[in-house]
């Protein structure tokens, strides 16, 4: 392998979320209600049909609409890391 593969890898491990803390966004009311927007479903459409998501993710957090349903999912699974980022305004 080489070191740029194996570089991409240990990347994903890093950015991995548990299980047990994704099925908490099934729970999240705010998102149930984002999830109405028809804006918003045909974002995320666009993003489950494209062939490259990473980079289609990365166009999406211009659009203000996705960066706030992002936020919401981060809120839900990552609390500390939301607030940190709410915080140094990346987000």
């Amino acid at each position: 392998m080489n070191s740029r593969l194996i570089g991409n890898i240990e990347n994903m491990e890093v950015d991995r979320i548990p299980s047990a803390e994704l099925e908490k966004l099934g729970d999240s009311g705010d998102l149930k209600a984002m999830l109405c927007n028809k804006h918003l479903q045909r974002l995320l459409l666009e993003v489950d049909k494209a062939k490259d998501k990473a980079g289609m993710i990365e166009g999406l957090m211009q659009e203000p609409l996705f960066v706030e349903f992002a936020d919401q999912c981060l809120a839900v699974v990552a609390p500390d890391s939301a607030e940190k980022a709410r915080k140094d305004g990346t987000t």
